[in-house]
């Protein structure tokens, strides 16, 4: 079986509005043109999978239980878009936290890709072909890491802009729907040119 492209999402500040430390479902909001780039990743017949730092876990502000609260949140979420999850990958680690065993240093907290190259194993992902969409530099990194293409969300929440080819995002957008729009064109490229090298 031959592998396929997917599309990893970033959650608070991309997916959903940026809430800190929140695991409470009813306060998970979809953030602006996300619910229409489900819609297009729906048609585009990907795998859609939350790639997403908890560090709340490590630093006592929230036990990793809560995050199945969440995750059965954002299934009711893309479905009700029509969309599927096909999975979330957690990252409960900080180093600086407080709880164990999550306080300590790993390698899949984001700009780290292990969640991704996890995500990758797990489902046949084909990584070069799938991309990543976050709202800050370490997403970008992260992917850029794992070697996807990555698109920046460039609505505020990068505050730092510490450079670097890694933290370069392929596509920068201004929100989910523009993102999802420059996915399905460079999909849409890539089906025209190997039409014509038949």
């Amino acid at each position: 079986m031959t592998g396929a492209a997917a599309i990893f999402l970033d959650k608070d500040g991309t997916l959903l509005d940026d809430v800190p430390y929140n695991v409470d479902p009813d306060a998970m909001r979809l953030a602006p043109g996300a619910r229409e780039a489900l819609s297009i990743f729906s048609a585009l017949a990907l795998p859609i999978f939350v790639i997403s730092n908890q560090s709340g876990v490590a630093r006592g502000r929230f036990p990793i239980e809560s995050l199945n609260g969440v995750e059965a949140k954002l299934h009711e979420l893309f479905a009700k878009c029509g969309a599927t999850l096909s999975a979330v990958y957690w990252c409960p680690h900080d180093a600086e936290g407080t709880v164990e065993p999550f306080n300590h240093e790993c390698d899949c907290r984001k700009p780290m890709p292990g969640m991704l190259l996890r995500a990758a194993r797990e489902h046949d992902v084909v990584l070069a072909d799938s991309w990543f969409i976050g709202d800050i530099l370490d997403d970008i990194e992260a992917g850029r890491r794992a070697r996807c293409r990555t698109i920046l969300i460039d609505n505020g929440n990068e505050t730092v802009w510490r450079g670097g080819a890694l933290r370069e995002p392929h596509v920068v957008a201004t929100d989910m729907f523009r993102a999802a729009l420059s996915i399905r064109d460079a999909m849409d490229k890539r089906v025209s040119a190997r039409e014509i090298a038949r």
